[in-house]
């Protein structure tokens, strides 16, 4: 297993980040001012996208493993890399939908909730979005502090 920082076109990767944000000018915004990572394990398996919000704080925008490639440590392995990568990082942040299982995945990768943005989903797509049948309305913010 090979993770490397993407320092090329990182849009070759849309697939990828459409499983995680399904709507590309949402991905725009954050795309260009984040640190990509791609997974390898003989094939591309999954990427993150990292953001630094502030000195210490960086934010998991963007983490995506292939259906077939899912529960196998791929999506921990990534965050796992991105808090080591950032020897600086002091609190990682990452916002999802208000979903069972992933919130279950980032518990699981030691993070615990921080504070939750009303309606995010609703106000920010252009679509109804929708993950384990869940209409996503709030985007929850979770924090890991390494």
């Amino acid at each position: 297993m090979h993770i490397y920082k993407v320092k090329g076109v990182k849009k070759e990767f849309i697939d990828l980040l459409l499983l995680a944000d399904e709507q590309e000018d949402m991905i725009d915004r954050y795309l260009e001012k984040g640190d990509m990572f791609v997974l390898d394990n003989h094939g591309i398996k999954g990427e993150c996208v990292v953001t630094k919000e502030e000195e210490g704080v960086y934010e998991l925008k963007n983490i995506a493993v292939l259906p077939e490639s899912q529960r196998k440590g791929y999506g921990k392995s990534l965050i796992e890399f991105a808090i080591s990568y950032y020897t600086d990082c002091k609190v990682l942040l990452v916002g999802t939908g208000d979903c069972p299982s992933a919130l279950a995945f980032y518990h699981n990768c030691g993070f615990t909730e921080s504070h939750r943005i009303k309606n995010f989903f609703t106000d920010n797509y252009d679509h109804p979005m929708f993950e384990d049948g869940i209409q996503l309305v709030d985007m929850v913010y979770l924090k890991r502090e390494p």
